[in-house]
């Protein structure tokens, strides 16, 4: 029924402004509003191998506890000390074991 469906995923955020600089800014995605949806605050993550990911405004948005994107990159630590001077530092969890960059390895080095 869907197997020829070119699905997507979405999620919210509270600030579509900001949450497209960082997207695009920070993390150099191409972003785009969705067309004939500006008013609404819709945008599109144009993701590597031609995924497309939505982001709606939500008034009563609440940050997520979980994972929402993955991006896997040839060197984690070149990745992590690029978003390190672009701003982002990454969050530390009580029980997880993460190296001085805040990196879970998961018994990989």
């Amino acid at each position: 029924m869907f197997g020829d469906s070119r699905a997507f995923s979405g999620f919210s955020v509270d600030d579509p402004a900001a949450a497209r600089r960082f997207y695009g800014e920070t993390l150099g995605l191409k972003v785009s509003e969705v067309e004939g949806m500006e008013e609404y605050g819709l945008l599109t993550l144009h993701i590597a191998g031609g995924g497309d990911i939505l982001v709606y405004p939500k008034p009563d948005h609440v940050p997520a506890a979980h994972t929402v994107l993955n991006f896997p990159v040839d060197d984690i630590d070149a990745a992590v000390d690029e978003l390190g001077r672009r701003g982002v530092r990454l969050l530390r969890y009580d029980g997880l074991d993460q190296d001085d960059k805040g990196v879970s390895r998961g018994g990989a080095r």
